[in-house]
């Protein structure tokens, strides 16, 4: 499956114009639901500031010769169905599933976060302390996914465009597999 550069650039603007849509929607969304002013605020502050970051991305996608029109608006539940389902060669696979495994994580994150607060509010301090502490192993495991995917988005990128193997690209070193 070799392409260009600027075919694979292409792509991933318009993979990002379509979750940035997708999370524009559901951030206005957000906006208008619930009683909480200062919430609800910032959903909106963070949706204004998404399309924004569209804009950007629809004005670079043109200066490359994409077009906007072919960028799908997905649900959020349908993108990652794509990213998982998606025909790609193993090294873009990998970096797909690290993307999910590091939202995964950093979900978990928050979860636990709330559980812990819930719980330490409730005065349950075991309860909450073991919150913590699994909140503490899921903020590491995100943290190590996200340090390998600058390496591996070299690989894949290599990978994928054989004819414009850069080998002054280092991607992968035998003793430091994340470089």
């Amino acid at each position: 499956m070799a392409q260009t550069s600027a075919d694979l650039i292409r792509n991933y603007l318009e993979d990002a114009l379509g979750s940035e849509r997708t999370s524009e929607a559901q951030l206005r969304k957000f906006a208008c639901e619930g009683d909480d002013e200062d919430v609800q605020a910032s959903f909106a502050r963070h949706a204004d500031e998404t399309h924004s970051q569209q804009e950007r991305l629809i004005e670079r996608l043109k200066q490359i010769g994409g077009s906007v029109t072919e960028v799908p608006h997905i649900s959020p539940e349908e993108m990652a169905l794509q990213i998982l389902q998606a025909e790609r060669i193993q090294e873009e696979r990998t970096v797909r599933h690290l993307i999910v495994a590091f939202g995964a994580e950093t979900s978990e994150c928050a979860f636990y976060e709330t559980f812990a607060t819930v719980a330490e509010a409730a005065g349950d301090i075991a309860t909450g302390t073991l919150a913590r502490q699994i909140q503490a192993e899921e903020q590491r495991a995100a943290k190590k996914f996200f340090s390998f995917l600058s390496s591996r988005s070299k690989i894949a990128f290599n990978m994928l465009t054989p004819n414009e193997l850069d080998p002054a690209v280092e991607t992968k070193a035998f003793d430091n597999p994340v470089v």
